[in-house]
């Protein structure tokens, strides 16, 4: 099935593709209202948030974009420092005519909606970040063997190398996509086999596992443009899991100066698979 059927299985939503910053993004459009653009993480796409689209759709105008590397957008060679991906959501949107918008991102998604947050703040009025921080600094004290229950983000380290990932993983990614939602749900049912296929298939070329990587390789780059970044001037809205909750409200709160962080009980890092009620009531609540 492609993703204008499973656009079409949502309601009124279509997908589309747009030229901008020197690449091609897919995305899904559906409903009324002002802008709210959604930006998903590894290893899924768009999909994500289908749960949430629908509610949403009741009151925003939604746009739900497969980042630069992922799904169906393109896969260039480069290009995959968040501040460059951010350019690409920034480009969209003025492609789409639109002045402002407001984002919500997860995991990788988030360390995007941040970058653009920083770096164009004439063109957003509110942001929410969804589980993950931007890359910051602590990112280099990641223990290769954690321990005294510290998460294991081997898939950090991994997605570092070059080739190798494609060379194991072609044809091989339901693994990785099963391994990381077995791990990383409260209840697996939440994410189904179909589900699981849908992001199997988006991840599965070298080509794509190769873009995939890319989103890791340039945590360097990101990292050194974070610290040159001032706070957020939006407001922010972060939502993490009970597990991730301290810490993340803890990170949140110094990087904006209008931050409020709210705990998704019930759920592990995949919020809007797990509790999509409760994310859709948070984001209306903040968005407005």
């Amino acid at each position: 099935m492609d993703d204008a059927a499973l656009a079409a299985e949502l309601g009124d939503f279509r997908s589309a593709y747009a030229e901008v910053n020197g690449t091609k993004l897919h995305y899904i459009t559906g409903g009324r209202g002002e802008p709210l653009v959604l930006l998903p993480g590894w290893p899924v796409t768009w999909w994500e948030f289908r749960r949430i689209m629908p509610v949403l759709a009741q009151r925003y105008r939604v746009i739900a974009v497969d980042l630069r590397g992922m799904n169906l957008s393109a896969k260039p060679a480069s290009g995959y420092d968040k501040k460059t991906m951010a350019q690409d959501i920034y480009e969209l949107v003025r492609h789409l005519g639109y002045s402002t918008v407001n984002i919500a991102g997860h995991d990788i998604g988030a360390m995007v909606a941040f970058s653009y947050a920083v770096n164009h703040a004439d063109a957003i009025t509110k942001i929410a970040m969804l589980e993950v921080c931007h890359p910051d600094p602590s990112l280099y004290d990641i223990k290769l063997l954690p321990h005294n229950g510290a998460p294991n983000l081997w898939w950090f380290a991994f997605n570092q190398l070059r080739d190798l990932p494609g060379q194991l993983l072609a044809d091989r990614m339901q693994f990785v996509v099963d391994h990381i939602f077995d791990s990383h749900l409260v209840d697996r049912s939440k994410v189904g086999a179909r589900d699981r296929w849908i992001y199997a298939r988006a991840h599965d070329s070298a080509e794509a596992i190769r873009a995939g990587n890319g989103w890791f390789q340039s945590f360097d780059q990101d990292i050194a443009d974070f610290k040159s970044y001032g706070k957020v001037t939006v407001p922010m809205l972060g939502l993490a899991s009970s597990q991730n909750y301290p810490a993340m409200r803890q990170a949140w709160s110094g990087q904006g100066v209008d931050v409020r962080v709210a705990k998704i009980g019930g759920s592990g890092h995949f919020l809007a698979d797990e509790q999509p009620e409760a994310v859709a009531k948070e984001l209306i609540d903040f968005f407005g």
